[in-house]
């Protein structure tokens, strides 16, 4: 049994860790509630983009834009060169969430075709690993955005650059990987392609629509295609958003689950520490005892 100085070590170094755990949690808390509320407040305005083009292409469903898909090609040709949005975080201590969308980024990346598509990532674990252990991929070093702290501006930034290398063929699809929330406790990687869209993800559902609305009434001017260039990169930026601030919440979720295990864990250690120190301390008292009383004893029989 570990003497009473070697114990009380151990319980202050817990005592010290559980400080740690118990900050870290309420400061990821702090910033779930912050990301959360930024993203209602904006949440609005992409859902009427969404509305915006369902009813353009119910106006004109027939019509032939590039951020639409073709559906004459054949999805998944090995020719198709694409851009693969990653979000992770800028660090660990967040139990298995970088590691539940590294691998599912890497179930798509692994694929033979993958010759001349590229990787974005979003946060330093993320990039730091697929720098390290996937050479081979072309990750693009200019690509620097941080995981924390999601803005709209940074989410148009990213928009800007997906968009651009579309437009100029150098990308032909364009997907994201991010952890999406389920419920308050939930979460799940997912894999969403942003461009091309396919018409039918706006047209076979009619949430958001006002299905009062006279679309008989509508123009869209100066012509369809300048409407959806103009429309059609807002809702991606709308969408990269919505991305950044999922994960970062799950990620916010995630190291508070994770720091709350940890705390669980420290306080039973502390439990235990502290039966034994009780038992050592114990010990201690009663060794004392016997050889004060042996002592008398010796002396006693001396006299």
């Amino acid at each position: 049994m570990a003497n009473t100085r070697e114990i009380q070590s151990r319980i202050k170094s817990i005592n010290d860790t559980l400080k740690i755990t118990n900050a870290m949690y309420m400061i990821s808390s702090s910033k779930l509630k912050k990301a959360k509320r930024e993203y209602e407040n904006t949440h609005p305005y992409f859902i009427t983009l969404q509305d915006s083009i369902k009813k353009a292409l119910k106006l004109v469903p027939d019509v032939e834009h590039r951020y639409f898909y073709n559906e004459n090609d054949i999805a998944g040709e090995p020719e198709k060169r694409k851009g693969v949005i990653v979000i992770t975080a800028d660090k660990g201590l967040a139990g298995a969430y970088n590691q539940n969308v590294i691998k599912l980024a890497q179930e798509i990346i692994s694929h033979e075709s993958w010759k001349n598509d590229k990787l974005f990532v979003v946060g330093q674990v993320g990039r730091h690993y697929f720098q390290k252990k996937e050479k081979e991929i072309y990750v693009d070093e200019m690509f620097q955005y941080t995981a924390q702290d999601p803005s709209l501006n940074r989410a148009r930034k990213i928009a800007e650059t997906m968009v651009d290398l579309f437009d100029k063929k150098e990308l032909d699809e364009v997907y994201i990987v991010y952890t999406k929330m389920k419920s308050a406790i939930a979460t799940e990687p997912k894999v969403k392609r942003l461009l091309p869209l396919r018409k039918h993800a706006f047209t076979d559902t009619s949430d958001h629509i006002d299905l009062g609305t006279n679309l008989d009434n509508i123009t869209l001017l100066p012509s369809a295609d300048v409407v959806f260039d103009n429309v059609i990169p807002d809702f991606i930026a709308g969408y990269i958003y919505g991305a950044l601030i999922e994960s970062y919440c799950s990620e916010q979720n995630a190291r508070m689950m994770a720091m709350q295990g940890a705390t669980d864990s420290a306080k039973e250690m502390l439990k235990e520490l502290s039966v034994m120190y009780n038992r050592a301390r114990q010990a201690a008292i009663t060794q004392e005892i016997t050889e004060v009383i042996s002592g008398a004893k010796a002396q006693s029989n001396k006299e």
